[in-house]
């Protein structure tokens, strides 16, 4: 198991934006953030974060409501989150415009920044994600064959009590189903399932999913009137979607979109982690210096 945080890196809690986040941070250069997906944690980007320390300031939350940092009981709209992020950077120091990489949950945190703030986002990167108002919602639709899981973690405290005491026999399936094999040890599985145990810590990270028809809302407010312009790379999980095409979502509402297939499942920072660090390191040399 990957020591956390790495080498090179310290945490910190940092206030933003009415709550706390645990945050690590190393390197020099500029500024990189990496949000994570759920049910994760900052610690997900273990091994990508040397690579990206040599040539950026990388900067790591737990997300709100995860991990180390606090777990208030609202404010888990994607937009709010991008505000938490971008509190963090102003009370680290550290500047903006930021390349900004998101998975999963936190690629949709990354995705509202880009949208809500565009001047903060000098290149944006979304891996193995579908996004709220681009089709999320769609895909949720069980009534037409859509992923179950959304509408079930979205309703109130039933997750909690099922998962509660269960969390490292989900974790354990979950992660091996969903990544190639050997992926992640014993030793990883318990770290996040510790993250995670007891209701408190489970309902932080549902809460999550429960503001998603919100924020899809709000993403069709602001794309009704806005383009992206910064570089933006979408990432499928090539191994469960081959032929999928990440970036067509995104097609009409960014002006420099780039559609990749890593050669991994949903876990693309902790299945490959060389690849994902030459991409990210080639679309942050695309942004243009503001």
């Amino acid at each position: 198991m990957a020591s956390w945080p790495p080498d090179g890196f310290t945490v910190q809690s940092v206030p933003t934006n009415g709550t706390t986040l645990s945050v690590a941070v190393g390197g020099t250069g500029p500024t990189l953030v990496l949000l994570h997906g759920w049910p994760q944690t900052g610690r997900a980007w273990r091994h990508v974060m040397p690579g990206l320390a040599r040539t950026h300031t990388v900067v790591v939350p737990d997300l709100r409501g995860t991990g180390a940092s606090d777990r208030p009981a609202a404010g888990y709209e994607k937009s709010n989150q991008a505000r938490d992020a971008r509190g963090a950077l102003g009370a680290l120091g550290l500047p903006r415009p930021a390349v900004v990489v998101g998975h999963d949950i936190g690629a949709m945190i990354a995705f509202a920044w880009a949208a809500e703030f565009p001047d903060d986002v000098a290149a944006l990167v979304l891996l193995d994600a579908l996004l709220p108002g681009l089709g999320l919602e769609e895909a949720m639709n069980v009534a037409e064959g859509g992923m179950w899981h959304f509408g079930f973690f979205m309703a109130p405290d039933v997750p909690e009590m099922l998962f509660d005491g269960h969390e490292l026999e989900f974790f354990t399936a979950t992660f091996r189903a969903m990544s190639t094999p050997g992926t992640f040890s014993d030793d990883d599985l318990a770290a996040y399932a510790d993250a995670y145990r007891g209701r408190d810590r489970l309902r932080g990270g549902f809460a999550h999913y429960r503001t998603l028809f919100d924020d899809g809302r709000r993403t069709r407010e602001l794309l009704a009137d806005r383009t992206l312009e910064m570089p933006v790379l979408t990432v499928a999980a090539g191994l469960h979607a081959p032929h999928a095409d990440p970036a067509a979502v995104l097609r009409p509402h960014a002006t420099d979109v780039t559609g990749r297939a890593a050669p991994t499942g949903h876990f693309v920072a902790e299945e490959a982690p060389e690849w994902l660090v030459d991409a990210v390191e080639e679309i942050s040399r695309r942004a243009a210096p503001r």
